[in-house]
């Protein structure tokens, strides 16, 4: 497994910049509307999308808090499933990943 203090300035920074995609989310949909009506249907349009990449980031951010928890408990990159270790190639591909690769193959499917 990598090391702790690699694994936590990766989660770290990443967590820093979706925090920063939320907040310029949030500051876009803070702005008055056009008055034009074709402008604001066109603006309404860009918020839905918006609130989709707002939610998606969201989700991430929890995610890697809890991968940040889980540093601080000892017990990162152990399956939460089945308690097996969860393997470097999948911790460096998705470093909040919750499971071994099998048990998140059993559970998607």
């Amino acid at each position: 497994m990598p090391g702790t203090d690699a694994v936590r300035d990766r989660l770290e920074a990443r967590l820093a910049a979706l925090g920063a995609r939320v907040e310029r989310i949030e500051e876009a949909q803070r702005e008055p509307l056009d008055d034009d009506l074709s402008e604001q249907a066109v603006a309404r349009e860009d918020d839905e999308a918006l609130d989709g990449i707002e939610r998606a980031a969201i989700e991430d951010i929890a995610h890697i808090r809890q991968a940040l928890a889980r540093l601080d408990a000892g017990t990162y990159g152990q399956c939460v499933a089945c308690g097996e270790v969860i393997a470097e190639a999948r911790l460096d591909a998705l470093p909040n990943a919750t499971r071994c690769i099998n048990c998140a193959h059993d559970a998607d499917g």
